[in-house]
């Protein structure tokens, strides 16, 4: 029987009802307690690093779950991850780039509703997340969900109230859950050694553009980003409102050796910005493609790059493939 970490970090899935709304109090005991199935399963011992509603999740949370990880490591067979749904893809994407590599599986769930009530997702979706840790073939980052096992690279969340509230967006699902055992549609079995990383720089900034947008945004760019992600209309592209400011401005960020990322608002297919004139003029500027990469994935990989290198090597480093963030 495999032992398996469970790593209670609050969310929907541990909330219950207060005079100010759904807040997380439930602790891992608790959660628990509502699958003993799991003891049929794996071995779980459990730790609580906090107990947050995932809105309030950022940064310095992904670095302690990396950090738990990498602590409890060689001491267990994979790691299951309560947490909310709201930010759940960003934070799966970001252990994704801190804990890379790795033959043992570390396994995000959470639910639509509260484990306190009675009509709920919680129960089904930790069973399942409990059974896909313990099974021989998972590795990797992945969440599960509504009975779907989706890479971490990958995961969006794409419904606010219905059970099946992730989506895996431009690549399949790895596998569905069935009975508490998974049925593979990709194998993937990870071998070899992870590699853990331990920072994260937080000065990336997503720019959504909407029609109109002034250039003196980069005012407070200039100041305070190492990096920028522009969510762009469409294929990609740039705006010119008869002045070519914002061309400008761009052009004088990248100058001063911030990176740029180009993405679309477009939630499936990706960027292509050799498509149109607006976009084929950005090469000329050294900016990066996202294409079909998750704005999630996005956003991670860029924080995880920086803080690994700098200038040129950054950009290298987040145009490498991991976790199949980027496909051919």
């Amino acid at each position: 029987m495999k032992n398996v970490l469970l790593i209670a970090t609050g969310g929907t899935i541990a909330s219950k009802p207060t005079d100010a709304g759904m807040a997380p109090v439930l602790d891992a005991e608790e959660l628990l307690s509502c699958v003993p199935e799991v003891a049929g399963l794996c071995r779980v011992d459990k730790v609580q690093p906090f107990n947050l509603d995932s809105t309030n999740v950022c940064a310095k949370h992904w670095l302690e779950i990396a950090r738990i990880i990498e602590t409890n490591y060689e001491r267990y067979d994979g790691f299951v991850v309560t947490h909310g749904t709201d930010t759940m893809a960003y934070t799966a994407a970001a252990i994704s780039y801190l804990v890379q590599n790795s033959p043992k599986p570390v396994v995000f769930t959470g639910s639509q509703r509260s484990a306190y009530m009675r009509d709920t997702d919680a129960r089904r979706n930790l069973a399942d997340a409990f059974a896909y840790c313990a099974d021989d073939n998972a590795s990797g980052v992945h969440i599960v969900f509504d009975g779907s096992v989706i890479l971490g690279t990958r995961a969006k969340k794409t419904r606010t109230r219905s059970y099946n509230a992730f989506s895996s967006i431009d690549y399949p699902d790895v596998a569905v859950m069935r009975d508490e055992k998974p049925v593979y549609y990709i194998r993937e079995k990870v071998t070899g050694k992870p590699k853990f990383f331990y920072e994260l720089d937080e000065s990336v900034f997503v720019l959504k553009l909407t029609p109109g947008l002034k250039s003196d945004i980069f005012d407070y760019l200039d100041a305070h980003c190492n990096g920028l992600i522009i969510e762009s209309f469409g294929a990609g592209g740039l705006p010119d409102y008869g002045d070519n400011e914002l061309f400008r401005r761009l052009k004088a960020f990248r100058e001063r050796g911030k990176t740029v990322v180009f993405t679309t608002q477009v939630e499936r297919e990706g960027s292509s910005l050799f498509t149109y004139e607006v976009g084929r003029k950005l090469h000329e500027l050294g900016v990066l493609e996202a294409r079909c990469m998750t704005l999630e994935a996005t956003v991670a990989k860029l924080m995880w790059a920086l803080a690994a290198k700098r200038g040129k090597d950054a950009e290298e480093l987040f145009l490498r493939p991991i976790g199949r963030d980027i496909l051919d």
